[in-house]
């Protein structure tokens, strides 16, 4: 098992989350993660990693077949954002591009929601790498991860 699989693992044994970990294999889209998770792409939580000018970290928790408005992104943040290279999020998440989970994080970011999110039972986020997710009730899922639902999609 990878380390940051384990680091996911701990984290919803710790926090007590009612999730399931699932290993659908690699996909490179949210349309490639819902077919194979057997679910509506917006059942597919995308992770998108920003930095603000300050330095600080932000997660965007976004349904599957949303996008991130860029203006909205930087209203909700309070700060004009740049997405954040590949070496920043690992540095920071300790998860690579493609397995960013919402939760386990090494240093904590700050954490926004779509709320389209919520107009489901069940919803799949990365669980560290990605070919694993887990699935786990949108809620819940928000709490754990103290998340701020806000709108910020196009």
């Amino acid at each position: 098992m990878s380390k940051s699989l384990a680091r996911v693992r701990k984290a919803i044994e710790e926090i007590g989350l009612d999730a399931e970990i699932l290993h659908p294999g690699q996909s490179r889209t949210a349309e490639d993660a819902a077919k194979a998770c057997g679910c509506e792409i917006d059942q597919i939580v995308k992770s998108l990693i920003f930095q603000g000018e300050s330095g600080q970290i932000y997660l965007f928790l976004t349904a599957g077949g949303n996008r991130l408005d860029a203006e909205k992104g930087a209203s909700v943040a309070g700060e004009a954002l740049l997405r954040a290279d590949a070496n920043t999020v690992r540095k920071v998440t300790g998860f690579a591009i493609g397995g960013v989970a919402p939760i386990g994080h090494l240093t904590a970011p700050r954490i926004f929601a779509d709320p389209r999110l919520r107009d489901f039972g069940t919803v799949y986020a990365a669980a560290g790498t990605p070919d694993h997710v887990f699935s786990v009730a949108p809620g819940a899922l928000f709490a754990a991860c103290d998340a701020t639902e806000a709108e910020f999609t196009q």
